[in-house]
């Protein structure tokens, strides 16, 4: 027993830390879970913004809405993601819709608390003189509120892509991960083949991320150039 045991760990320090050839050989499935982790992040994203911008629009409103509704979200926020998908599971099953309500539910505080406070933020006296100017509110909020709040916006959008594609990797364990799927095989194999498994996950998961919130700060500067001209002055 003591023989067998010694040459395993022999074997294991013979082993490179990482399997180039297995990256490799699998490259197809490392970009299709590419893929699928950009897939998952768009549309929790995409479906969070339309929901915070809902709710948003009604907190504005109703201003006495804004606390319960944040208050709601916060409880969304705060429930550990194990926990939720578990919950989840039996209701929905181990599919898409399942990691989407998780998913989407982690994005409605951060874009919510941005939204409200970017529109906030918008100087009054530009929205006297467009109500001098006969805007009516939707138009006042279409034309003005809504592009100066912008750099606002877009930083919860960031905040709430880059926790997002965080998160994606923890939907592994309904099957519907991304990369998490190889972040989650990886545990499994204590040799090098593991360990390039979960490095290969976490290194491009990461790389999603810097690549994400690079490209929506772009996006920012494209949308809102009057910002950097005031901010040069």
């Amino acid at each position: 027993m003591t023989t067998g045991t010694s040459a395993f760990t022999i074997a294991q320090a013979d082993e490179p830390f990482i399997r180039w050839d297995w990256i490799g050989r699998n490259l197809d499935d490392l970009w299709a879970a590419t893929q699928e982790h950009i897939v998952l992040t768009v549309i929790a994203v995409g479906v969070g913004l339309v929901v915070s911008l809902g709710l948003s629009i009604i907190a504005l409103r109703w201003r006495k809405t804004y606390t319960p509704i944040t208050w709601v979200t916060g409880i969304l926020y705060t429930i550990p993601s194990l926990a939720l998908f578990a919950f989840l599971v039996p209701i929905t099953g181990l599919t898409m819709l399942t990691a989407q309500i998780g998913l989407v539910s982690y994005t409605l505080l951060i874009l919510i608390r941005n939204i409200v406070a970017g529109i906030d933020g918008v100087p009054a006296h530009i929205l006297e003189a467009a109500r001098g100017m006969g805007y009516t509110p939707r138009r006042m909020f279409l034309d003005i509120q809504l592009p100066l709040a912008l750099p606002v916006i877009i930083a919860g959008i960031r905040i709430a892509t880059v926790t997002t594609i965080g998160l994606v990797t923890i939907t592994a364990l309904i099957g519907q991960g991304g990369l998490g799927f190889f972040i989650l095989r990886g545990l499994q194999f204590f040799s090098a083949i593991g360990t390039t498994q979960i490095l290969a996950g976490t290194v491009l998961s990461v790389a999603l991320a810097v690549v994400a919130d690079i490209g929506l700060l772009g996006l920012e500067k494209l949308l809102t150039p009057w910002a950097r001209r005031r901010v040069t002055a």
